[in-house]
C-alpha cells in the first residue's frame, strides 16, 4: 500500500468523499462550520490531505488543516473541531504562517476496518506535519466508544484506563497514545449541530414525542430537544491530543 497527498494525485479528488469514506454519523454533516468550510478543504489545502492506496483503490483518508497556535496546550479552545476548521481558513486568508497542524478526520473504508490501518493514518498526519516543517500535530479526537457511554462526562471518560492502569480504555485514544500522543483535556463544545425536531427525527431515526435529553445513535452526548422552539441541539465533546513532531 502507498500513502499519497492529494496535491500529488488530484485525480483522487472525486473519490475522497464517496459514501464508504464518509460514513457519518449523518448529523455531523449539518454542523454549520462544516457546511461552510468542508467543501473548500480539498481545493485549498490538498497538500494536507493524505490518501492510502491499495493499488489504485482508495482505502483510507486522513484530513487535516494547518493553523496558527502558540499558546499553552491548556488553553486549546473548548470549540475543538469547529475552531480548528474555521481557524485554518481564517489564518490562510489573513496570510498568517501556520505553527501547527490539526487533524480533522480519519476514515478507513468499511472493508478494511479492523485491519490495523488507523495507526497508519495517524502516522500519515504526523508525516504531513513534518513535510511542512510544523512541530506539533493537534487532534480533537472523537473517542470511538464514547457513544456507548453518552451520559458520562467526556473528561471523566478520557481518564478511564484498561486493567494495567495506563493504556486508555478507548480504542481510538489508545491508538494515539501508542503512537506517542499526549492526551490533554476535553473540548466540550467541539462540534455544535442545531436542527429542527423533524431534522433530528430524520437523522436519528427516533420518534421525538416530547422535549428533553435524547440519547441518539452514534452521538457522544445527549441531544437537547425543545418542541416548543422546534429546536434540537447536539453539542459534541472531543478530547485534545498532542503529537510532537521530531
Amino acid at each position: 500500500m502507498e500513502t499519497v497527498w492529494l496535491d500529488e494525485r488530484p485525480d483522487l479528488m472525486a473519490m475522497v468523499d464517496t459514501p464508504d469514506l464518509s460514513p457519518g454519523p449523518v448529523h455531523a454533516y449539518y454542523d454549520p462550520v462544516a457546511v461552510e468550510f468542508w467543501p473548500l478543504l480539498y481545493e485549498e489545502f490538498p497538500d494536507y490531505q493524505t490518501c492510502l492506496l491499495d493499488g489504485e483503490r482508495l482505502v483510507a483518508k486522513a484530513c487535516s488543516i494547518p493553523l496558527w497556535w502558540e499558546r499553552p496546550d491548556a488553553e486549546l479552545p473548548d470549540e475543538g473541531w469547529d475552531w480548528a476548521l474555521r481557524q485554518g481558513f481564517t489564518d490562510r486568508r489573513a496570510g498568517r504562517e501556520p505553527s501547527a497542524l490539526c487533524a480533522l478526520w480519519i476514515v478507513v473504508s468499511s472493508e478494511r476496518r479492523g485491519t490495523g490501518l488507523s495507526p497508519v493514518m495517524v502516522a500519515s498526519l504526523r508525516d504531513t506535519a513534518a513535510r511542512h516543517g510544523l512541530p506539533v500535530l493537534y487532534a480533537p479526537v472523537a473517542p470511538s466508544r464514547k457513544a456507548d457511554y453518552p451520559l458520562i462526562d467526556m473528561q471523566d471518560y478520557a481518564c478511564w484506563t484498561l486493567a494495567d492502569g495506563q493504556a486508555p480504555f478507548d480504542p481510538w485514544l489508545r491508538v494515539h497514545w501508542r503512537l506517542g500522543g499526549t492526551i490533554l483535556h476535553a473540548c466540550q463544545r467541539s462540534m455544535v449541530v442545531p436542527g429542527t425536531v423533524s431534522d433530528w427525527q430524520e437523522w436519528s431515526g427516533l420518534a421525538i414525542p416530547g422535549s428533553g435529553s435524547y440519547v441518539v445513535p452514534r452521538a457522544l452526548a445527549p441531544v437537547e430537544l425543545d418542541l416548543d422552539r422546534d429546536l434540537g441541539v447536539y453539542t459534541e465533546p472531543n478530547i485534545w491530543v498532542r503529537h510532537d513532531i521530531s
